[in-house]
């Protein structure tokens, strides 16, 4: 898939940085950031974030190898794909992985109106929900091409953070698996968001050995929310926004 270059979008006085769920037990607070590259994090974990899918195929060995090494992840889903995929996705959140919301047909929303923007993520919202009974919390905007205003627009009328990445392993690119496995093995950081593609043979076939070298480094995977101390996608209460 051609890509756009990616905008990391860092806002000034607007926290990129968020308190974790994780360090913080159960006596943690709700964290409400708009914006979020990263999390700070002090003990051993770090969010391992997939886009673009489901894929057909990819996806269930990419969930196969999560299930095999007890490692959790957070898919960004774009929603045509979760609508025609819908067994994939249920799969996804029954093995305990996290579903964030990457709009529903992946387009850069820079320009868009305010009106567009939320249709594109509310039909995902819809179809994510139809499939697992619960929407996303979380939200992710192709490319990375989201502005201040708009982030602060979302999360006023949904309620939802932007979540980007302190990593990019630039797979898109298909620089290979070892390439690949090396990127996010030497992002894998207390409180990293690293990002990489479940519709890349290459990506998926670099998890094994990726996760070696992560687990190599006493590193362990958890869901963007709970890195965040945000309130957990399918916590009670959570509902589709009224249109």
């Amino acid at each position: 898939m051609a890509r756009t270059t990616r905008r990391q979008i860092m806002l000034s006085g607007i926290a990129a940085l968020a308190a974790p769920l994780i360090s913080r037990g159960a006596e943690a607070q709700q964290v409400r950031h708009i914006v979020v590259t990263r999390a700070n994090v002090a003990q051993p974990y770090m969010g391992l974030t997939f886009d673009d899918g489901p894929h057909p195929s990819l996806t269930p060995l990419l969930l196969d190898t999560l299930a095999m090494r007890g490692v959790r992840a957070t898919f960004f889903l774009v929603g045509r794909n979760a609508a025609r995929y819908p067994q994939i996705v249920q799969r996804i959140a029954a093995e305990g992985h996290e579903i964030g919301n990457h709009t529903w047909s992946h387009p850069s929303l820079l320009g868009w109106s305010d009106g567009g923007v939320l249709s594109e993520i509310d039909r995902t919202s819809d179809a994510i929900a139809a499939a697992t009974g619960s929407p996303p919390a979380l939200f992710r905007p192709p490319y990375g091409n989201f502005t201040q205003r708009q982030a602060m627009m979302l999360y006023e009328a949904r309620g939802m953070p932007t979540i980007l990445w302190s990593v990019d392993t630039l797979d898109w690119q298909r620089p290979g698996s070892g390439v690949i496995a090396h990127r996010m093995v030497q992002g894998a950081t207390p409180g990293a968001v690293i990002l990489a593609h479940d519709i890349q043979g290459p990506t998926v076939r670099a998890v094994p050995l990726a996760l070696d070298g992560i687990e190599a480094r006493g590193m362990h995977g958890a869901q963007v929310s709970e890195l965040i101390g945000y309130p957990r996608w399918r916590a009670e209460g959570l509902r589709v926004a009224s249109r």
